[in-house]
């Protein structure tokens, strides 16, 4: 099992391209993370495109295959994975040992999906899933596949496993390479008591591509694994415990929010590699490769999984009752912060609707949250949201904020015309990508009858 040497790196971001170019030109950053699904084959972003031009590998790192989950990785993910990795000339592809997304064809339920990565039990039902999707994600991708551990903020009851031996037997079945994140180490120490070294001893160091670093903070005795704080010293204290047992060909710096001065960039950075530089654990073995095996995970396993994973999510993010078995009361700090990230999704994918909305755009999208699910795309989160508010249902009654938000959404939700004429609009707003539906949904359909008393 070869791994490609990385060096020192950081989740590159739109927001500190320029940083992290900076950051490369002066010999700080080897290589740098893009998020799979941010990136388009056929137009990479001008600051990837200038890191690769001065040699700066740049890798790849999905969200959304759900390799953790009871159905089978979708092809034209898969696909779509691949072609980025080959259009950005990566070494590997990443993503996570998580479920995104419950119900359908396995529980005849609805669909659910979930906006955010939640634990996959450590059951033999769900590792045996687990190994043949990864198998199948193997053989769709022209590059070497790596895995990243979780955190969490609820555990699943009746686990058979440790995180370490549910990790060491996934690397055993199906050769995958693992990407071992120290901050949910950290994060899964304080939310769920786990040990990080115990996961550290059990794991197969031969098998780590990298190791991502983070921050987070915590709020009421929960650890929230925000990548938007400094990395604390307890994180790097399990990445030195990791690098006295190995040297992992890479280490990367995660930052995806309130993102400080380049000059506190460059001092996390710096205290990455002071951690790395003190590492006695030698570079670690390479193995063989292990070939992938043949049994398939059984239709039953895909089912009972499904239940399970279904009515976790459903809890989560459709106000079901809580599964038994799961503390109530972490289902509701998960709960609540899937509906906190959806809200500041949305806000940046339609900056406009806190614009108009103001101090009401947080409380009211939470009410929403509450009341409908996750719909698998965020501008079509925005625009059910706005329909959800203009139909009265926030408590929001502004007559000028609605005829705002009317006109908002008229302009962004699909071809089917209105029948009243529309309020000059401001250049700011004209122009912006938001794609609708091809055709009028049931929301538009509702919508078009409201908006006939709502517009002059």
């Amino acid at each position: 099992m070869e791994h490609s040497y990385l060096g020192t790196g950081i989740g590159w971001r739109p927001e500190i391209a320029a940083a992290v170019e900076a950051l490369a030109e002066a010999g700080r950053v080897d290589w740098v993370e893009a998020v799979a699904e941010n990136v388009c084959p056929g137009r990479l972003p001008g600051s990837l495109l200038r890191l690769r031009e001065r040699g700066v590998t740049v890798v790849p790192h999905g969200v959304s295959l759900g390799l953790g989950g009871a159905e089978r990785p979708g092809a034209e993910r898969l696909a779509a994975l691949a072609q980025r990795a080959q259009a950005l000339g990566a070494p590997l592809v990443t993503e996570h040992i998580a479920f995104v997304r419950g119900g359908g064809e396995l529980t005849g339920s609805a669909h659910l999906e979930a906006g955010h990565l939640l634990p996959v039990p450590r059951t033999r039902d769900a590792l045996d899933v687990l190994c043949e999707n990864v198998r199948i994600a193997q053989d769709a991708l022209p590059v070497p596949l790596a895995l990243e551990n979780i955190a969490a903020l609820v555990a699943w009851p009746d686990e058979e496993m440790s995180e370490g031996a549910f990790l060491a037997e996934l690397v055993e079945r199906t050769g995958v390479r693992l990407l071992i994140d120290v901050a949910n180490l950290h994060t899964n120490h304080v939310n769920r008591g786990e040990d990080p070294l115990a996961a550290l001893d059990a794991l197969p160091v031969h098998a780590i591509a990298y190791v991502h670093v983070a921050g987070g903070v915590e709020k009421d005795g929960v650890w929230h694994d925000s990548h938007a704080h400094p990395v604390p010293e307890a994180v790097l204290d399990v990445m030195a415990a990791l690098y006295e047992r190995a040297r992992p060909p890479g280490v990367l710096l995660e930052r995806d929010d309130d993102f400080p001065p380049d000059g506190e960039l460059a001092g996390e950075l710096a205290a990455i590699r002071r951690v790395v530089d003190a590492g006695t654990g030698g570079r670690a073995e390479a193995s063989p490769d292990v070939p992938a095996g043949v049994a398939a995970a059984p239709g039953a396993a895909r089912q009972r999984l499904a239940l399970r994973q279904t009515a976790l999510l459903s809890a989560l993010v459709a106000g079901t009752p809580v599964p038994e078995g799961f503390d109530r009361t972490r289902i509701g700090v998960q709960s609540r912060a899937l509906a906190a990230k959806r809200a500041g999704v949305v806000a940046k994918v339609a900056p406009e609707l806190p614009e108009i909305l103001g101090a009401a755009y947080r409380p009211a999208f939470l009410r929403y949250a509450a009341a409908r699910p996750f719909p698998g795309g965020y501008r079509r989160d925005a625009l059910d949201f706005a329909a959800y508010v203009l139909d009265g249902r926030s408590g929001t009654h502004d007559p000028a904020l609605t005829r705002q938000l009317a006109a908002w959404w008229r302009e962004r939700s699909g071809p089917a015309p209105l029948p009243a004429p529309l309020p000059a609009r401001g250049p700011r707003l004209r122009g912006r990508v938001f794609p609708g539906p091809r055709q009028p949904s049931h929301v538009f359909i509702r919508m078009r009858d409201t908006l006939r008393s709502k517009l002059p």
